[in-house]
């Protein structure tokens, strides 16, 4: 798996703003590059998969931990 190029922690906040704060953050990345997402919200495990569709990004890969969803996110080429 590509390594991450940035981690955001969104732990305790809950909708909209992971996906909100993962946008803003995307949107500074490189084409190619990898964002790892951490959320404590039950709701981003339908939420982040959506916006990266959205988006057009691609989810490399999600897991979930004892109380938190860990997503990485590579950002797509424009």
């Amino acid at each position: 798996m590509e390594t991450a190029a940035t981690t955001l922690d969104t732990s305790g906040l809950l909708c909209p703003l992971p996906v909100y704060k993962a946008s803003l953050v995307l949107n500074k990345l490189d084409p190619g590059q990898v964002l790892e997402l951490i959320c404590t919200d039950p709701g981003s495990l339908a939420d982040i998969p959506a916006l990266v569709r959205q988006r057009g990004d691609r989810l490399v890969k999600a897991e979930e931990r004892e109380h938190q969803q860990v997503f990485w996110i590579e950002k797509a080429a424009l």
